[in-house]
């Protein structure tokens, strides 16, 4: 019965850690109602094909907000930087005697126990999205996607489009009244 616990409770803190997470900050001075168009600086990510999935997915979220891309001159400028690593978690299992894992006060119970450690290397991917006054050059918007990574492409694209549609959810910033 512990054996079963300690595997589920492993299991519910592995997925907690590897859920898509997206964080948007802006410049609260900053009133984005004067924002229509945007130009891109540039996309700069590991892999080259990406550029254009990380350009159109992007586009796809301003231009729903009502944003118009122009070549050069737009209003903000917009910037997107990614990157991939690969996090190690460790995962132990105690198992052994009779009764199983460890007992009342650190002792085992019924017999010698073991720990049995594994390492889970998951690959996670990073987009940073910058947007800009494309006048004074200050940063005005600021958003952070990061999910894990599969072996499939296509897998892949879908999550990146989510988690950028995430971190525009509540783009533009309201209005101060």
């Amino acid at each position: 019965m512990r054996k079963s616990w300690l595997l589920l409770l492993g299991i519910v803190v592995s997925a907690t850690c590897l859920f898509a997470k997206v964080i948007a900050d802006y410049d609260h001075a900053v009133s984005f109602g004067k924002y229509h168009t945007y130009s891109w600086i540039g996309v700069n990510v590991q892999e080259p094909l990406w550029n254009d999935r990380v350009t159109k997915a992007i586009d796809n979220q301003l231009t729903a907000k009502g944003w118009r891309k122009v070549d050069s001159g737009g209003d903000a400028s917009i910037s997107a930087v990614g990157s991939t690593r690969t996090e190690q978690t460790l995962e132990t299992l105690y198992s052994g005697g009779f009764g199983g894992g460890w007992g009342h006060r650190g002792w085992i119970g019924g017999g010698p126990g073991f720990a049995t450690t594994t390492v889970e290397r998951t690959p996670v991917g990073t987009l940073h999205i910058d947007m800009f006054d494309s006048q004074s050059k200050k940063v005005i918007w600021h958003g952070v996607c990061t999910d894990t990574l599969t072996g499939s492409p296509e897998k892949n694209e879908k999550k990146m489009e989510k988690s950028v549609a995430d971190v525009f959810k509540k783009f533009p910033p309201p209005e101060k009244g």
